[in-house]
């Protein structure tokens, strides 16, 4: 299996700063991001290998076992080389506001590898929990208002314990959210861990895409032809744009940052997309029949 060098896919030398790193991670997820590049597989490659990349060298703990090992690696003995209950299925673990977010997403054989394992990261370098702790998965429903601002759920486990889990902005429908030593195991001995499965419930308005919203506005004909200002839906309540004349029907408007939080780019945010659509009148008025009739004589 071979190496991969994550400073060379960032670009930065291995002497970088958590700034410099952050910043080329930034730079690039830009600009291969799939929503940037739809239908380029190479992009969608390329954008996978920088997020596989930024999960290790922005956390310092991993950056620095990775830096330990090396291209060295394959001499080492790796417990569990495929991901199991804790570990990295593929995809990125994120920490924010106290607990760890796993995002699933395709990691290479090489990350899995050196990072899986049954509890994660620690288990790669033969420190395993013991056998006696079990890991707890509890499903928890979302809406996207509350990825946006994230959340707070009261969990009842096995053996009367309860407990407040704040889960942060941004999750994804299958993310699970991590709480460390609070899952099951034998009385008196280690616990595992506790892991909230997200399910987002779909929104009446919005449809979303990665962190990107969706919406669609209808309007009325004459906004589209004679131009205008309109006010579209957002999570945060209405937003005025305004519209040139003679837009055409099914014109996105992009609004930037007023989308859904950036889990892996904490204070970044996706950007909502609203599409405008004439509103047809079901029943005219004597007055504007006389209207369309004459716009139909002047072949409009």
């Amino acid at each position: 299996m071979e190496y991969r060098d994550y400073y060379k896919i960032l670009g930065v030398p291995k002497t970088a700063s958590e700034k410099e790193i952050k910043a080329a991670y930034r730079r690039l997820a830009r600009k291969h991001h799939p929503d940037v590049n739809p239908g380029n597989t190479q992009a969608e490659a390329r954008f996978k290998e920088l997020n596989e990349a930024n999960e290790v060298l922005s956390d310092a703990a991993k950056r620095r076992r990775y830096d330990q090992l090396g291209a060295d690696w394959a001499a080492y003995d790796h417990v569990g080389a495929g991901a199991g209950p804790g570990g990295f299925p593929g995809g990125f673990r994120v920490r924010t506001q106290g607990v760890d977010v796993e995002d699933l997403g395709g990691f290479s054989d090489f990350f899995k590898t050196f990072f899986g394992g049954a509890s994660g990261f620690e288990d790669a370098f033969g420190r395993g929990r013991s056998r006696a702790a079990v890991d707890t998965e509890v499903q928890v429903e979302l809406s996207l208002e509350e990825v946006l601002k994230g959340a707070k759920r009261h969990i009842s486990i096995k053996q009367g314990r309860r407990m407040d889990v704040r889960i942060p902005p941004g999750v994804r429908e299958g993310s699970r959210v991590r709480v460390t030593g609070e899952g099951g195991g034998a009385e008196g001995g280690p616990r595992g861990d506790l892991y909230l499965r997200v399910h987002v419930v779909d929104h009446p308005s919005f449809e979303r895409k990665g962190d990107d919203l969706h919406a669609s506005l209808e309007v009325p004909v004459t906004l589209l032809v004679l131009g205008g200002e309109a006010e579209v839906p957002s999570l945060e309540g209405p937003i005025g744009i305004k519209v040139p004349a003679g837009t055409p029907p099914g014109r996105q408007f992009r609004l930037r940052g007023k989308g859904l939080p950036r889990l892996e780019a904490r204070g970044e945010r996706g950007d909502l997309h609203v599409s405008l659509r004439p509103r047809i009148p079901r029943e005219l008025k004597t007055r504007e029949r006389e209207l369309f009739e004459e716009l139909r004589r002047l072949g409009q």
